[in-house]
């Protein structure tokens, strides 16, 4: 039986450790490298910053790259601006504020948002107004929209969050958008890729990654998945530093993502180099 927290929001077991692995597979073999560079920050494309990283780890062996799990994009510039960390990365623009603290903001790569179900929803493809239709609340069983009679369990995020943002910005409908308290509210995007893979009928949205499949279905909104031309959403995961902290290996890092190598394996990821 789900609960309810504070804000009327219903409370589903939730399965953590999917960011906890990526940190222990990074750091297995530590000990064979001279130093390592840390890069906290948001859980938006943590699959394609694990693939950069161990790429220039393979180049730099005498720096491992570590990509620990979320603690979200202001968590990155706090780490950064404290120089608790030379490196962040983040997935939103800085505020002027932010700005004023003298961060450097270097985009790598565009990440489609994508829209995906347990496979219990039986349904590959969504309109953009049932889609905005199920997040208000209107539509509140599969069977409404070609699955089986099933309720449909609503996953969200933080009003904050970047991919709530880009969802808002730009699919059709989301802009003044009142979600369903009748929802719950996944804080990590590992949270909320977790809590679709395990809840039978759920709904959820992240940074698109191949690795969603097979274990969710990821659903093409107006005919459109992810990765196809013209598809509306899509969240910039960009890199963060003071020029004055800044380390040898942190520049090497930033200017390597930006390499050839480097956007090969972000677009074999499902991602979009910047600048193509």
């Amino acid at each position: 039986m789900f609960g309810f927290n504070l804000a009327g929001q219903r409370r589903w077991p939730v399965v953590v450790g999917a960011g906890l692995g990526l940190a222990i597979a990074a750091t297995h073999g530590g000990l064979a490298h001279a130093g390592t560079l840390t890069i906290p920050g948001t859980g938006d494309g943590i699959e394609i910053l694990n693939a950069v990283g161990a790429a220039f780890t393979a180049d730099n062996p005498g720096t491992l790259v570590i990509v620990p799990p979320s603690i979200g994009s202001g968590g990155a510039v706090v780490a950064v601006s404290v120089d608790r960390e030379v490196l962040g990365r983040v997935a939103r623009p800085l505020s002027d504020a932010e700005k004023a603290q003298g961060l450097v903001f270097t985009p790598i790569v565009k990440i489609p948002s994508a829209i995906f179900v347990h496979p219990s929803a039986k349904v590959t493809s969504l309109t953009s107004k049932q889609l905005g239709d199920i997040y208000a609340g209107n539509i509140s069983n599969w069977n409404e929209v070609g699955g089986p009679d099933l309720r449909i369990k609503v996953v969200r995020r933080e009003d904050a969050d970047s991919t709530l943002g880009v969802l808002r910005a730009s699919m059709p409908g989301w802009k003044d958008l009142a979600l369903t308290p009748k929802s719950k509210t996944a804080t990590t995007t590992q949270e909320a890729i977790e809590t679709a893979k395990q809840v039978e009928g759920s709904i959820a949205f992240a940074p698109f990654s191949p690795g969603l499949e097979p274990a969710v279905t990821v659903l093409k909104i107006d005919g459109k998945f992810p990765t196809d031309e013209g598809y509306p959403s899509a969240v910039t995961l960009a890199l963060i530093y003071k020029p004055g902290t800044v380390t040898g290996d942190a520049k090497s890092f930033v200017g390597f993502a930006a390499s050839a190598k480097a956007r090969q394996l972000v677009t074999n990821l499902g991602g979009v180099p910047v600048g193509q």
